[in-house]
């Protein structure tokens, strides 16, 4: 069980990407922490895309991004000055609406960090990573991970906002607040803030379309089954289950009853009722099976009318035994 846990847990070995870029050596892979190998992959799996933007041209311009920064010799994240909006962020802090250029600089600085993705990639199309380039890799996808969770909290109010403004009764407002949150980290990605619109301007528009396609699919799905799944209406199997149970402790009582002979049975009796009903004991051949009226008549010497008779008369005493053990009770 520890191997196979292991084995599970183990990182998967890194697919090649499209561009042609190979995957550093399994020695570089392994120094890596499991976060840094789930990213790696994540980088190298998922297409490179970024928003260009005139500030990117400059020699400067991470420093003006960003500030002062540097990334130590085998680290895989930057030590840099903390923004105070993304420490607010992640502290939990209630932060208050983006004005115009706080959105810009956060926009430019995730667009940066993807334009910083795609340079290395484009680099080392065709070559396999190093270690350096690999860890350099990982630094600026970190930067990526963490202005665009930035800038997706800061903006979900907008989701649950618009998703109770929406009239969709018929609609799950989880339902809709999941699609909507799905739009939005969409439109994180494609949003051109070079443009001068705000982002609210542009993601509620992709936010309300995601919200038509839930009531299209809801509608479609109507269509096919028009009623809802309702675990009340569905038919329960207790009353089966109980009878079964029922059965099965009548059957050993009735054993009971026969091996005791407490119904007071007699000898040609209890031989109908062993033979006819299979209750007599497995032999060396296996368990018996029931015997017709006619294999019970050969066997006690009588016609199958006669057995019939027997056979009944042992019920009957068989059954006011059981009805006084068992049933009234």
């Amino acid at each position: 069980m520890g191997i196979e846990l292991i084995e599970a847990i183990k990182p998967k070995p890194l697919p090649r990407v499209s561009a042609g870029v190979k995957p550093p050596s399994d020695a570089v892979i392994q120094n890596l922490a499991i976060e840094d190998q789930v990213l790696l992959t994540k980088v190298l799996t998922e297409p490179a895309d970024f928003v260009d933007h005139p500030e990117f041209a400059p020699d400067d311009a991470e420093r003006k991004l960003f500030g002062s920064s540097r990334l130590p010799e085998g680290a895989t994240r930057f030590i840099e000055t903390t923004d105070p909006l993304a420490g607010a962020v992640e502290s939990g802090e209630r932060v208050p609406t983006l004005n115009f250029e706080q959105e810009q600089h956060l926009f430019k600085r995730f667009n940066y960090a993807r334009k910083q993705l795609t340079a290395i990639l484009r680099a080392h199309a065709g070559k396999r990573l190093t270690a350096a380039a690999t860890r350099r890799l990982l630094a600026w996808g970190h930067r990526t991970l963490s202005t665009r969770s930035v800038i997706v909290r800061v903006n979900m109010p907008l989701v649950l906002a618009m998703a109770k403004r929406t009239r969709l009764s018929n609609i799950d407002f989880n339902e809709l607040v999941s699609e909507g949150n799905m739009a939005l980290l969409r439109s994180v990605e494609k949003f051109d803030c070079a443009r001068g619109y705000k982002f609210s301007t542009y993601s509620c528009r992709a936010i309300l379309k995601s919200f038509s396609r839930v009531a299209m699919r809801a509608s479609r799905y109507r269509g096919k089954f028009p009623a809802e799944y309702d675990p009340a209406m569905e038919r329960s199997d207790f009353v089966d289950r109980q009878r079964t149970d029922m059965v099965a402790d009548c059957v050993d009582e009735l054993k009971e009853i026969l091996l005791r002979n407490l119904a007071g049975l007699s000898e040609v009796e209890k031989t109908v009722i062993s033979e006819r009903f299979a209750l007599a004991g497995p032999t060396f051949i296996g368990a018996p099976g029931p015997k017709t009226l006619e294999q019970v008549g050969q066997l006690i010497g009588v016609t199958k009318e006669r057995v019939r008779q027997i056979q009944n008369n042992a019920l009957k005493k068989m059954r006011l035994a059981l009805e006084d053990r068992f049933l009234a009770a």
